[in-house]
């Protein structure tokens, strides 16, 4: 096996782990650091930074099959490696899961399905005769969400009468109306404004029926109910009330009574293109950017239009052709792996004028935003100095990658000090320019949070909104703290109490951009840590004691996806590095140092590394859509175990007066 010399495995008799002598354990440690340091720094980009593979699951192969073959710019040979890959990762029980090792999902099921037809795969296939038993007994098409239903739709596939309206004129209500597009999370912002224009103008593609899925109706197309059903049990709930204006806008479809349907597309064609500007395509994301393309086709762009071409190019940089397989990922993640590969390297001790670490800061000072966005809506004080997730996204600059970049810059010294510390600071007045009312932090907008709305019913997506989360005001406590900020500050007060007010009741914290429980309470803990939280209080120790009993017997920690649709999954599940090392770093943060479960959980970190000085991981560990969207960070297997590692080292070196 390709690993480092180990640490004595752990016995499924016992906890007790032999360890041998206290410097033999420093020096494998030691070792582990260098292996990982010299791996990460050999995965860094000529230009200074660090971008790895972003992998979701096979439903954007679907839709890349399906866009194309709408556009009629599909090209068979790419078809064939998409089609390749998709039938890769279908389940024994013939559905498609939309996290590895996941139970088939009849949305990504139903895409898979119809992706391989447009393909060229005949029904009696046997891949597709397994995944068309799985799908009827999930419920068939009716089941799927509703981005799905509109992309069948644009094949005739579906009823767009049976679908949730998405009417253009939406981009007309005020800022200041109740239900406004900035009133929705600034991913769900840029899918639906391109995909109401696809509403409007209902694009039709017609293929053959042995390419359709009728097949895959429950009991036929005729007898099945298309329309979302109404709540029978709450006659008066916020589902009927939404439901009900549905209806009346399909009402309206129908006989024609839009008056104000050309403002709405020519508002909406304008919102678009304007962000199109210092982007990779819209949002910089995969949904965004493929229906921005749609719509720019519906409403009369060429293909050889300039826009179009630009769109497509964008899109298709997303792409990945390896061997005889083609996948999709769902964006690139360049300023997120650079900030934790930044900090990692700099945590683990390598100069901060290493010529390495400063080109890289040199990189990442060069993406800081300095023009408003749509976060400026909800917050018209603040102004701009956040970063992005990707390598161009001027419009949607986020407080998590912010956070972590500043706290990746405080280890390195950039020859232009001053320009580094004002970069810095204009970040951290942004950021807390968009704390929320409730004392935490989102993600791209500030107050993002009339829970209402997830009743919409086009809102299946499960993230229809941005609200504060516990997980990315645990990272600003963090950061804060390495700028000098404590626990007297007002907005520090406040984030404190809004984490206590979040704790479960078994004393983790959820997670909303990792996979779950453990990151959550992981970045809550090396928050509290740096605001110099006593570690005694029996909130933290609770905490602690929650990642104690989630260890597994082979030393390491794992969550599944699953934990979001079943609490009593939380903290359950195979090993991985990234999770182990997070609850490494989170029992350290509470004080741990004492009880064998931190050096049991190093031992695995050290007993799975390879001699390459990484790690192998095929579990996703990162959060899109919770319940709907998962993903798996390439480099989260890299940078965290050294995080990992070298906090513990430290604490080693604490005890032995070193």
């Amino acid at each position: 096996m390709d690993e480092i010399s180990p640490l004595s495995p752990v016995s499924s008799a016992g906890p007790q782990l032999r360890l041998g002598r206290i410097d033999d354990l420093a020096s494998r440690v030691a070792a582990g650091i260098d292996g990982a340091r010299q791996f990460l720094f050999s995965q860094q980009d000529e230009e200074g930074f660090w971008c790895g593979e972003l992998e979701a699951d096979t439903t954007l192969e679907s839709d890349y099959i399906l866009l194309h073959t709408l556009l009629g710019t599909g090209k068979p040979d790419r078809f064939r490696k998409a089609a390749n890959h998709i039938l890769q990762q279908q389940n024994e029980d013939g559905g498609w899961s939309i996290f590895a090792g996941g139970p088939s999902n009849v949305s990504a099921s139903v895409k898979a399905y119809f992706g391989l037809k447009l393909a060229g795969y005949t029904a009696d296939h046997p891949a597709l005769a397994r995944a068309r038993k799985k799908i009827l007994e999930m419920g068939g098409v009716t089941e799927v969400n509703t981005f799905t239903k509109i992309y069948l739709c644009f094949f005739g596939q579906y009823d767009y009468d049976a679908v949730p309206a998405i009417p253009p004129e939406i981009v007309l209500f005020p800022n200041w109306f109740w239900f406004n597009i900035y009133e929705i999370s600034a991913w769900s912002r840029t899918i639906l404004v391109p995909l109401s224009i696809a509403y409007a103008k209902k694009p039709f593609k017609k293929i053959s029926d042995e390419m359709g899925v009728e097949e895959l109706f429950v009991g036929g197309r005729d007898k099945s109910r298309m329309h979302l059903r109404w709540d029978k049990k709450h006659l008066f709930s916020w589902r009927n009330f939404f439901l009900g204006l549905d209806r009346l806008t399909h009402w309206f479809e129908r006989v024609h009574i839009r008056p104000l349907r050309s403002v709405a597309l020519r508002q909406a064609e304008k919102w678009m293109l304007e962000r199109f500007e210092m982007s990779d395509g819209l949002g910089a994301i995969y949904p965004s950017m493929m229906n921005a393309i749609i719509a720019l086709r519906c409403l009369g762009y060429s293909v050889d239009d300039p826009q179009v071409i630009r769109a497509l190019d964008e899109f298709e940089k997303l792409g990945i052709e390896e061997g005889d397989t083609f996948r999709m990922q769902p964006c690139k993640s360049p300023l997120w792996d650079t900030a934790y590969a930044l900090f990692a390297l700099g945590e683990s001790d390598v100069p901060s004028n290493d010529p390495r670490m400063v080109k890289c800061a040199d990189w990442v000072l060069q993406k800081q935003v300095r023009n408003v966005g749509d976060w400026k809506v909800k917050n018209p004080k603040g102004q701009p100095g956040g970063w992005y997730f990707e390598f161009n996204n001027e419009f949607y600059p986020d407080v998590d990658d912010s956070a972590m970049l500043c706290l990746a810059l405080g280890h390195v010294e950039h020859p232009n000090g001053r320009y580094q510390r004002e970069s810095v600071h204009r970040a951290i007045d942004w950021i807390f320019s968009m704390q929320c009312k409730n004392g935490g932090w989102a993600s791209f907008d500030k107050d993002n949070d009339r829970m209402v709305f997830q009743y919409v019913p086009f809102a299946d997506h499960n993230a229809m909104l941005d609200p504060a989360t516990v997980d990315i005001t645990g990272r600003i406590l963090e950061m804060l703290a390495a700028y000098g900020y404590n626990k007297q500050h007002p907005a520090v007060q406040k984030a404190l109490k809004f984490i206590r007010d979040q704790q479960e009741p078994d004393g983790s914290w959820f997670g909303r951009w990792g996979v779950n429980y453990i990151y959550g309470t992981m970045l809550v803990l090396r928050g509290l840590q740096a605001m110099d939280v006593d570690n005694h209080e029996p909130y933290v120790q609770s905490a602690a004691e929650w990642l104690r009993m989630m260890q597994n017997p082979d030393g390491g920690w794992g969550e599944t996806c699953g934990s979001y649709d079943d609490p009593n999954s939380k903290g359950v599940g195979p090993s991985t590095p990234s999770q182990t090392a997070w609850a490494i770093m989170g029992l350290l943060a509470a004080g741990d140092t004492r009880s064998d479960c931190v050096a049991r959980g190093v031992a695995y970190l050290l007993r799975t590394q390879k001699k390459s000085g990484s790690w192998d991981e095929p579990h996703f560990t990162g959060t899109g859509f919770p319940r709907v969207f998962y993903l798996k960070y390439h480099m989260y297997r890299q940078y965290f175990p050294l995080i990992a590692l070298t906090a513990y080292k430290k604490v080693m070196a604490e005890k032995s007066g070193g």
